[in-house]
């Protein structure tokens, strides 16, 4: 029922409960995700979003790497998301779902990984401020306006990046 635009049962659910359960923050997936059903997710998350109220609407929205990384976003458009105090109980959360580990794909692995290469690589010239971490997009401005386009908001985000990269190859020409 997720994948399906015309399905309001879905948003309608997750608004009543971003309803009663109102946050300062939320993260979902990123609407750039490789995986179908984590895109589907997101859009019926930001539609329940959207339908809130503006004043029970969250301060802060976040789209988090999860199938497909944000090695995309310039640094700029990036979000760091420290998870190295707590590493301990972010194995445990990843290998709760066991449909993720089972059959011989270690997602829980790769996740762990995905974060420790995200530390690392995150400055080149610079001590590591942190050991492990996700990225994220802010997507506050989709909830902010609801007239802004999830495509377009998503796609300037690449255009960052394809100018960034012609820069950096002009420069050494």
């Amino acid at each position: 029922m997720v994948k399906s635009a015309k399905a309001a049962v879905v948003r309608n659910d997750l608004a009543a409960i971003l309803a009663d359960c109102p946050a300062k923050i939320v993260y979902l997936h990123n609407p750039a995700d490789k995986h179908d059903t984590h895109v589907a997710c997101f859009l019926r998350s930001l539609e329940a979003l959207r339908a809130l109220p503006k004043a029970k609407r969250p301060k802060q929205v976040y789209g988090c790497e999860v199938w497909r990384n944000l090695d995309w976003l310039v640094d700029t458009d990036k979000v760091l998301l420290d998870d190295s105090a707590n590493s301990a109980l972010a194995a445990k959360l990843i290998g709760a779902f066991h449909s993720q580990i089972a059959g011989g794909k270690r997602y829980d692995r790769a996740i762990a990984g995905r974060r420790l290469a995200n530390a690392t690589f995150h400055t080149s010239h610079a001590t590591d401020s942190a050991a492990a971490v996700t990225w994220a997009m802010d997507l506050t401005p989709l909830v902010l306006d609801e007239k802004l386009s999830v495509e377009k908001f998503t796609l300037a985000h690449l255009d960052r990046l394809r100018a960034d990269v012609a820069i950096r190859i002009r420069k050494f020409r």
